[in-house]
């Protein structure tokens, strides 16, 4: 399975000869692409399903976590207030035994900074945070999150897959987030706009040896009446 990024598709075919995929350039309708963070808020754009913030790691940072110890990476959900998420996500990374360097500290930074522009852009006064190490095919079937919004970032293994569908059943093109790129997705709870279509599922991964490492950032707004 072959993509061109965040603007690589994968359209499957059926055909005399058999079972054909092949690569279509273009990003869905309704998903938009961000190059800085401040374009995340083109999510509250009319008719925007999605965002993706195209952009590049820190050099050197994909082969250190591709190369740790599946057992090394962090994994946690905990709802916090933004400004702990920097102090929370240290903790985390010293209870993995993450080794100090360039790499564990741009991790630990870029998460606090996504929760922060997150919760600043759904004036959310809570953050609910997932760090997830995945192995199997969970969340593998296409769907919508019954969530207001949600950001979604793969540091580790293949990114998130999504596409449109117009009566719920699997899409026909399957785009897939580059590997680094966050995304957010509204879901079923956003208060404006008939829903878009758009359908996204975790990479089917079990049997291939792939183990990712996914964040999942949701906005909480009372945390009384989160389960």
């Amino acid at each position: 399975m072959s993509t061109d990024g965040q603007t690589g598709a994968l359209v499957s075919n059926h055909t005399a000869g058999g079972f054909v995929q092949q690569v279509v350039h273009g990003a869905a309708i309704g998903v938009d692409i961000a190059d800085t963070p401040e374009g995340l808020a083109t999510i509250h754009k009319l008719g925007c399903a999605a965002v993706i913030w195209r952009r590049q790691p820190l050099p050197g940072f994909d082969a250190w976590i591709d190369a740790l110890d599946p057992s090394r990476l962090p994994s946690a959900r905990l709802i916090l207030h933004p400004d702990a998420v920097a102090d929370a996500v240290r903790q985390l990374c010293d209870m993995s035994g993450l080794d100090e360097g360039a790499e564990r500290v741009w991790l630990e930074a870029d998460i606090a900074d996504l929760a922060q522009y997150l919760a600043a852009l759904m004036h959310a006064p809570y953050i609910r945070l997932r760090l997830d190490v995945v192995t199997t095919n969970a969340c593998s079937q296409f769907h919508i999150d019954a969530i207001m919004a949600r950001l979604i970032c793969t540091y580790r293994g293949s990114g998130t897959q999504y596409g449109i569908s117009t009566d719920g059943t699997e899409p026909s093109r399957v785009f897939q987030v580059a590997t680094g790129a966050p995304m957010i997705l509204r879901g079923t709870l956003w208060p404006e706009d008939p829903p878009s279509g758009l359908l996204h599922r975790s990479p089917p991964v079990a049997n291939t040896g792939e183990t990712r490492l996914v964040l999942v950032l949701d906005p909480i707004f009372d945390i009384a009446d989160d389960d």
